[in-house]
């Protein structure tokens, strides 16, 4: 049987890599979106920062634009798009960081 022999400088690589994809973890949290089927909204859109619940966002069936309802505040903006609704309550949520460049 043959040793198998590692290169230090693949090796020391492989580390960094995967160092640096833990550290991308920590800082930049991951979004989920989901949906449920609401009586009163229809279908009710759910933004979630690993289980924590950041907010909801639906239609408006009065005119089209999209409602977000960030948890723990009283705002309910109206967006043009749900992309900007989900952004909205990221952002209320203190989770969004701004480009310094």
């Amino acid at each position: 049987m043959n040793p198998i022999i590692v290169d230090a400088q693949v090796l020391a690589q492989l580390e960094l890599e995967q160092y640096v994809e833990e550290q991308a973890e920590d800082v930049a949290p991951e979004f989920e979106i989901d949906s449920v089927d609401d009586a009163d909204f229809g279908t009710l859109y759910r933004v979630w920062s690993g289980m924590r619940l950041l907010g909801t966002f639906y239609r408006a069936d009065s005119d089209g634009l999209w409602v977000a309802q960030p948890c723990n505040l009283e705002l309910r903006p109206r967006c043009e798009t749900k992309e900007q609704a989900q952004l909205v309550i990221i952002a209320l949520s203190g989770l969004l960081v701004a480009d310094a460049a």
